[in-house]
């Protein structure tokens, strides 16, 4: 009988991921299965008109499908769930979903009680698992510690930017 290979370890070990800092996220389907947009392309737009997104997603309207409504939807509600942990930017892409997470201080620069990032993804990919029936979610996800101001802006910019270049074909 042969072993099975082991799965390289993705989370960095001994780091507290609850620590103040923010985070890049990104959380695929199983088989990167193409279920949270609707089949059609949405047309560009500036961040001010674009309705169905708001301010924190991209320049791109797309119609997202039912699944990927109750993606948004849980999104929405990761900021009123954890005093400490706040979506910065986010995008909902047909297999994928990109997350900016921050994990704040209070005034006196302590980080206030603040679940681990992989606790809230958890729930998060749980909750959606119960609402839609069925386990649509790769096992983990990704993360990067984001390093300073300039890594901020690179990955802020590769969010807003990644719609721009899926091909639906």
């Amino acid at each position: 009988m042969h072993a099975l290979p082991k799965r390289k370890p993705i989370r960095v070990e001994n780091y507290d991921y609850s620590t103040q800092g923010a985070y890049f996220i990104t959380v695929c389907t199983a088989n990167r299965e193409k279920i949270f947009w609707s089949d059609r392309r949405g047309e560009l737009c500036s961040p001010a008109d674009n309705t169905n997104t708001g301010d924190q997603r991209s320049p791109l309207r797309v119609e997202l499908s039912n699944l990927g409504n109750i993606v948004d939807a849980e999104i929405q509600k990761l900021n009123t769930l954890y005093d400490a942990v706040r979506v910065d930017k986010y995008c909902i892409m047909p297999d994928h979903i990109h997350f900016i997470l921050s994990v704040d201080t209070d005034e006196n620069g302590r980080t206030q009680f603040a679940p681990t990032i992989s606790r809230v993804m958890k729930q998060f990919k749980g909750s959606i698992t119960k609402q839609v029936g069925r386990p649509i979610w790769q096992k983990s996800f990704y993360d990067h510690g984001i390093q300073n101001q300039q890594d901020y802006d690179e990955i802020w910019a590769y969010i807003e930017n990644n719609p721009l270049k899926y091909n639906m074909h």
